[in-house]
């Protein structure tokens, strides 16, 4: 019997790049207001890639986005001769927005169907904060890769949940849109899969997630077979 099911958020549950995007782009307008040397040198996209450049030469907080986040501004501030620079009010403008979501139109309703029937939880890579969302109501607890210490696809996060789910992993249905960090990752754990994909993309390969929904609409129907099979 499926006893829980766990969410991926960032794509999943909203389309995270405009937003992202966006949260740039509002980053990028107050720095001109209190730190106009940084957005002079660096454009929004110039400020995300320093991210990846620290992922890239410290690989044991690439799993953080916070952290990497607030290091390229440090780093930004300090190519730029700032030695002054308030990271924490430079973050919040940033996370402000990025929280800032639209969740697609099923979503809401969906959740709140399912949350009457199982036990719900968010899985993910990212720093959304589900509070600020507004589905702290219909999640039963939120884990990311930050508090974890581990991203998806490895084990640790799933482990995690299961236990807080005091579940065993068949229980638990994982859905999300990577076909790696998602689908991989939790089937790994034991899980079983739902692949959202909105976009009709082609599956990359390997083995494929146990179902495959183009909307959360459709969700409940392939819950309804497998608990119908099941019995």
């Amino acid at each position: 019997m499926i006893k829980a099911i766990t969410f991926d958020l960032d794509d999943t549950l909203w389309d995270v790049w405009p937003v992202v995007e966006r949260a740039e782009q509002h980053l990028h307008e107050w720095l001109r207001s209190h730190y106009p040397r940084i957005p002079q040198r660096y454009s929004p996209l110039e400020l995300r890639e320093l991210c990846a450049e620290i992922a890239a030469a410290r690989p044991e907080i690439a799993h953080d986005r916070t952290r990497l986040r607030k290091d390229a501004l440090q780093l930004a501030a300090r190519r730029t001769g700032y030695l002054d620079f308030d990271v924490d009010a430079a973050f919040a403008v940033f996370y402000i927005a990025r929280n800032a979501v639209e969740l697609f139109a099923e979503v809401r309703p969906t959740l709140e169907r399912l949350a009457r029937r199982y036990t719900l939880a968010s899985l993910s890579n990212g720093n959304a904060d589900v509070g600020l969302i507004g589905l702290d109501d219909v999640f039963s607890f939120s884990l990311n890769a930050i508090e974890v210490g581990a991203a998806k696809p490895e084990p640790l996060m799933f482990e995690l949940a299961c236990r807080r789910l005091g579940a065993w992993p068949g229980q638990v249905v994982h859905v999300g849109d990577d076909p790696e960090h998602d689908v991989r990752g939790a089937a790994n754990a034991g899980m079983r899969t739902v692949w959202v994909n909105r976009n009709g993309r082609e599956w990359p390969g390997g083995p494929e997630a146990d179902a495959e929904i183009g909307s959360l609409a459709e969700l409940e129907a392939v819950l309804a077979v497998w608990e119908a099979n099941s019995g």
